[in-house]
C-alpha cells in the first residue's frame, strides 16, 4: 500500500503558508485524558482551520476496537462517522509561523504507511518542524501546573532548547514512530509531552492540556487561548478536589506529591522567551526543510528562513 492510496490531499490554489510547523496529537497510548487531543481541538476552536488533507480511515483500524459512530442528520437520515485523520491548517496573521494541525486516531495496524502520510504532508506544505505531543500518567498532583517536558533527536534542537535525547526503550505508540520516520527523512522534530495525575483515572484535566498550549504559545509564537480554559480548570479541580476530599488516604498522598512537586520546580528552567528565540535561530540556521522536495514541493510552502 502506498502513500497515494490513501492520503487525500486539497491543497490546489492553497495560498503559500507563513513558515508552518506541523503540530500531532493522536489519541491512544500518549494521550491520556485526551489531554494532548483535547488541547489542538482548543487551539483550532472558533478559528477557521480548512482541511488540507485527510487520511482514509479503513486499512487503518480494526473497527471491533474503534468503532464508528452513527448519527442522525437535520432530516433523520443515517450518517457513519469514521475515525478522522483531518489535516487543517490555521493561520496566524503577524505571528512567527502558521500551523499545520493534525488531531487524529492513532491506527491500529500499517503504521508505516501511515506515518508515511505525515512526513509526506510535512514536506509538501513545507514545514519547518514537527511538534508531536502527549499526555501520559504521571506522579503528580492535580493541585499544580503540571510541567511540559520535551526531547529530540536532533542534536542542534536539544543543545539550543533544553531539551533530552530519548532515553527510552520498549514498547511504543506511533508517535515513537513517527519521531523515527522523520528522523530519517531529515525533517526536525520535537517531542512534548505533559503528566496527568494517574490517580484520576479516565478523568478530565484541563490543567494538562492548557500546558501544553501555553508551552506551544511560548515556543511557537502563536496565540492558543489557553487561558480561555480557566473556567474549565476550575470545574475539574472542584470536582477532583471532592474526590479526594472523601478520602484521608486519598488526601495524604497527595500532600506528598505537592511537597515533591514543589521542590522539583525551584530547579531553574529557561523561559518562554528564552525558548521562542533559540527556535528562531535555529530555523534561521537550518533553512526551510523539504524545499524543492517531496511531492508537489513549492505548493502552499512558506518563504525561506
Amino acid at each position: 500500500m502506498q502513500v497515494d492510496d490513501v492520503l487525500t490531499t486539497h491543497t490546489e490554489g492553497l495560498a503559500p503558508l507563513n513558515r508552518p510547523i506541523m503540530v500531532v496529537a493522536l489519541t491512544g497510548w500518549f494521550d491520556m485524558s485526551g489531554a494532548a487531543t483535547g488541547a489542538l481541538e482548543w487551539l483550532l476552536r472558533d478559528r477557521v482551520a480548512p482541511i488540507v488533507a485527510s487520511i482514509d480511515s479503513d486499512p487503518f483500524y480494526d473497527f471491533t476496537q474503534e468503532r464508528p459512530e452513527v448519527w442522525l442528520d437535520d432530516d433523520e437520515s443515517v450518517i457513519v462517522r469514521w475515525p478522522s485523520n483531518e489535516f487543517r491548517i490555521a493561520r496566524f496573521p503577524g505571528s512567527a509561523h502558521d500551523l499545520v494541525v493534525l488531531s487524529g486516531v492513532e491506527p491500529h495496524v500499517r503504521w508505516s504507511t501511515y506515518c508515511a502520510c505525515i512526513t509526506a504532508m510535512a514536506a509538501r506544505l513545507g514545514c519547518d518542524i514537527v511538534v508531536t505531543i502527549g499526555a501520559n500518567a504521571d506522579a503528580l498532583p492535580h493541585t499544580r501546573h503540571p510541567q511540559v517536558v520535551g526531547s529530540s533527536t536532533n542534536e542542534d534542537l536539544v543543545r539550543r532548547l533544553g531539551l533530552s535525547r530519548p532515553q527510552y526503550q520498549g514498547i511504543t505508540g506511533v508517535i515513537g514512530v513517527l519521531q523515527e520516520r522523520l528522523e530519517k527523512s531529515d525533517i526536525p522534530a520535537i517531542s512534548l509531552r505533559v503528566g496527568v495525575p494517574h490517580y484520576l483515572g479516565n478523568a478530565q484535566h484541563p490543567k494538562s492540556s492548557a500546558a501544553l498550549l501555553e508551552h506551544l504559545e511560548h515556543v511557537l509564537g502563536v496565540p492558543t487561548s489557553h487561558t480561555e480554559l480557566a473556567g474549565e480548570i476550575e470545574r475539574w479541580q472542584s470536582l477532583h478536589d471532592e474526590a479526594v476530599a472523601e478520602d484521608p488516604q486519598a488526601a495524604s498522598y497527595v500532600q506528598m506529591l505537592e511537597r515533591q512537586f514543589d521542590q522539583r520546580a525551584e530547579a531553574n528552567m529557561p523561559t518562554g522567551d528564552d525558548l521562542a528565540a533559540e527556535l528562531e535561530a535555529f530555523l534561521r540556521d537550518q533553512g526551510a526543510p523539504g524545499d524543492g522536495d517531496g511531492p508537489d514541493a513549492g505548493e502552499g510552502s512558506g518563504p525561506q528562513l
